[in-house]
């Protein structure tokens, strides 16, 4: 187990620590990659993100009308300057 003591910093309105190299080494952690932060019992927990993002072939793979009201703008009114 790896542990260090870091200082918290001002980053703007926000607070930033710097991962040491050997702690992100240790935690399979890279740059640019995302993580989930959470608070359990006090205690901050950092996770890097498993899921992928989906193509747009997927995303509409799983689209149902159905459940989603079908289309979005399924109306017979004139909304704007549109000539049909």
């Amino acid at each position: 187990m790896i542990e260090v003591e870091l200082d918290i910093k001002q980053w703007g309105n926000n607070l930033g620590v710097r991962l040491p190299a050997a702690i992100a080494r240790e935690s399979h952690l890279k740059a640019h990659q995302r993580v989930r932060i959470s608070v359990l019992n006090g205690e901050i927990i950092i996770k890097p993100v498993t899921e992928v993002a989906l193509t747009l072939e997927q995303r509409l793979a799983l689209f149902n009308p159905a459940e989603h009201g079908g289309e979005v703008m399924a109306t017979s009114q004139t909304l704007g300057a549109e000539n049909w």
